[in-house]
């Protein structure tokens, strides 16, 4: 009987013991949590246009732009435009002091009347000398010098008589002689003379352009970009002075410009002419301009052992809204794809195989999280298309 009591007592203790343990490891179960997720950390996959590019950073110019210098020097008397005018081709926009510039020209003129005067005088002796060289009344001359020789001889005339006709004759013998001798020379004073005029034309023409170059007019459509002289200043001509004349204005055409960019050699084989592009600028960050790429350097240019590319991306700015030398970001698109899934482009990782994963929360899992393998295509840096492995709404985390 005792031994039979001992037995039960045994199996209580046991019964006991693993009622205990059962007990713990329950509440231990019910106790536990996985780890929390901050929301911060977690990002949905979503479907965007995507695309991947290449930015050429630059600076806003015109497609046209003129530095307007003067071909004559002076005094600048008007200068009816301002920037930021729009001015149309064949405008006025600048007007030098005539002043000195008239009497020039009618001290230029009145000494080309003088040289066309000198021509004519030339001209006259050299027709005068023509006649005293023909001579037609030499030969007549010459039968009555000999005539009177005769009836000298003959008694019949006395010696002055014969004397006068040798003088008649000699005097028009010396004339024709003369005047033969003449011919030359008066042919070379009509060529001095025209010589002349047409050095003194030429004095007449400078002064003419130089008149008509006092008044500038705009050798484009468009916008005074900056007015670098003002009236009452100084002006020097380019004819004489080259690049170093005054500068008086620039004139650009806005209506069409162009980004110059820098890209860098392990992109620029991606880039070709005819090439989709979008600009922005900070004046208008919420808007993105349309634009095409129109030039590639065939030259890189080397700096601190990096070499780029110079690449001009031509926009239309038909609204103006654009302005010469704002900085601007041109996204030369290289592929791009519309509505695709993505996730943010730090939430790809990458394993020892360089197979790419992504962590998304398992509330089942003791980390709150695990991983799964993803396919991925196309990033444009921030953002990064899912191929495969995920669906549209799903959550990934952030590390």
């Amino acid at each position: 009987m005792a031994k039979r009591t001992s037995r039960r007592r045994w199996w209580w203790v046991l019964a006991l013991v693993l009622l205990g343990t059962v007990s713990f490891f329950s509440v231990k179960a019910i106790g536990h949590k996985p780890a929390k997720i901050d929301p911060e950390k977690l990002a949905k996959v979503e479907r965007v246009d995507l695309a991947r590019s290449v930015v050429a950073t630059g600076k806003i110019q015109p497609e046209r732009q003129v530095e307007i210098k003067s071909k004559a020097s002076g005094i600048i008397q008007t200068l009816p435009v301002n920037f930021g005018d729009y001015v149309r081709k064949g405008q006025v926009i600048c007007e030098l002091d005539r002043n000195d510039l008239l009497p020039r020209l009618n001290e230029a003129r009145a000494a080309l009347s003088v040289n066309q005067a000198q021509i004519q005088t030339a001209k006259a002796d050299l027709e005068r000398y023509k006649v005293d060289a023909a001579s037609p009344d030499v030969e007549f001359l010459k039968k009555d010098f000999d005539r009177a020789e005769r009836l000298h001889k003959d008694g019949l005339i006395a010696i002055d008589k014969a004397d006068e006709a040798e003088k008649n004759y000699q005097l028009a013998l010396n004339r024709k002689n003369s005047a033969i001798a003449n011919l030359a020379s008066a042919q070379a004073a009509i060529t001095k003379a025209q010589a002349q005029y047409d050095e003194q034309n030429a004095v007449v023409a400078r002064a003419e352009e130089d008149l008509r170059n006092a008044t500038i007019t705009s050798p484009i459509d468009g916008v005074v970009l900056s007015r670098d002289s003002e009236v009452g200043g100084a002006v020097s001509s380019i004819l004489t002075m080259g690049s170093g004349a005054t500068l008086i204005m620039t004139l650009g055409d806005l209506s069409s410009v162009y980004v110059k960019g820098k890209v860098d050699e392990s992109d620029i084989g991606k880039v070709y002419l005819g090439q989709v592009a979008r600009i922005t600028v900070e004046s208008f960050k919420d808007q993105k301009f349309p634009g095409v790429v129109t030039k590639i350097s065939p030259m890189g240019a080397e700096k601190d052992n990096v070499t780029t590319f110079e690449v001009r991306v031509s926009i239309s700015n038909e609204t103006r809204k654009l302005r010469a030398l704002m900085t601007a970001n041109a996204e030369i698109i290289l592929d791009e794809k519309k509505q695709v899934l993505t996730i943010p482009e730090g939430a790809v990782l990458y394993a020892k195989n360089r197979a790419t994963e992504v962590e998304v929360p398992d509330a089942a899992n003791e980390k709150g999280r695990r991983r799964i393998s993803v396919k991925t295509g196309i990033s444009n840096g921030a953002r990064t298309e899912v191929l495969s492995g995920l669906t549209q709404g799903q959550q990934v985390i952030l590390p």
